[in-house]
This record gives structure tokens, C-alpha cells and sequence, in this order.
């Protein structure tokens, strides 16, 4: 093989599908400002009836909770995983997110 390089360079796509892929993962990682996350309205139906309404309610709460584990575990040092040069905060499953592109939020629901 006389040029190694041009047979690596062969096997990445080319700009214009480079910059459709970046689109669309752009599109799809983006939380829309109207976005619903699990546990964070109620339904106005479930209002009216004190079980499911006490029910949403510790849900909601056990929610927050996990967010703070969360945040706890992100800062502590004796978590090898979590700590060092180039180790970013686990937020993936943090339930509640603000829009744009966060890497966090568990949506109620997903459509694509």
C-alpha cells in the first residue's frame, strides 16, 4: 500500500453527510422548552382523586430524591469513576432537564 493515510481518509463519510448526521443528532438531543419529564405534572384528571394525586406525589418526591443521590455520588471523592481528569458529572438519568442540549431528563414520553 503506497499511501496508508488515503485509504484511512477513504473510510470517513464526506462533509455534506458528516454535517447530516450533525443535524440530525442535533435535532434529536435537543429537549424541546415544552417538554414533559416523568413526574413533573400531574394530569388534571388524577387531581381530583386524593390516592393517585398522594401516589404522584411520592413518586415526585422519590424523584428529587434520586437527583440528589445523584449529585451526591457526582461529588464524592472516593468514587474512582466519578472523579479525576476528564471524568464529566453523571447526569444521564437525572430526571428533570431545561431545554436545549443537557444530557439529562427522562422525558414522559419519546417520539422520533
Amino acid at each position: 500500500m503506497e499511501k496508508p493515510e488515503m485509504a484511512l481518509l477513504m473510510c470517513f463519510p464526506s462533509q455534506i453527510q458528516a454535517t447530516k448526521v450533525m443535524a440530525v443528532l442535533d435535532v434529536l438531543s435537543n429537549h424541546s422548552p415544552d417538554e414533559e419529564y416523568l413526574g413533573e405534572k400531574m394530569e388534571p384528571a388524577w387531581e381530583e382523586n386524593e390516592a393517585i394525586r398522594g401516589a404522584f406525589e411520592r413518586f415526585n418526591g422519590r424523584l428529587k430524591k434520586l437527583e440528589e443521590i445523584i449529585n451526591e455520588r457526582n461529588k464524592n471523592l472516593e468514587l474512582k469513576n466519578r472523579v479525576g481528569a476528564g471524568v464529566v458529572p453523571y447526569e444521564l438519568l437525572k430526571p428533570f432537564s431545561k431545554p436545549g442540549v443537557t444530557g439529562r431528563g427522562v422525558p414522559n414520553s419519546i417520539s422520533i
